[in-house]
């Protein structure tokens, strides 16, 4: 038998959306259907300003934290690591493909402050 070596592939592009690659029974699909994330903004409203930077969603920063308890990740930073390369929290999250995750540093001064 003759040996076959496969060529990587890494740079073709596909065609495809997260929500087709995220199966419809993935746990993230359930936690989606069953929480209305929407009471985070009047609870943290008065926690913004509007000057300065646009700040990374509340509900993101929520839900990045719901994903470490839920999956039992342990640190922040390595929860942002699997958040970067796991299509179902990115589709969890609504995080594109070509939108950076938020760092753990965000969480880091939060804890401070």
């Amino acid at each position: 038998m003759a040996m076959t070596r496969r060529n990587c592939k890494n740079d073709t592009i596909i065609l495809n959306t997260i929500e087709g690659l995220v199966p419809q029974d993935h746990e993230v699909r359930k936690l989606e259907s069953c929480i209305d994330w929407s009471f985070i903004y009047p609870l943290v409203e008065h926690l913004y300003s509007d000057f300065g930077r646009p700040s990374i969603d509340p509900v993101v920063l929520f839900k990045m934290l719901f994903i470490n308890i839920v999956f039992g990740i342990g640190s922040m930073r390595k929860t942002c690591k699997e958040i970067q390369v796991n299509l179902a929290y990115r589709w969890f999250l609504g995080i594109s493909m070509d939108e950076q995750v938020p760092n753990y540093w965000y969480y880091v001064k939060i804890s401070d402050n």
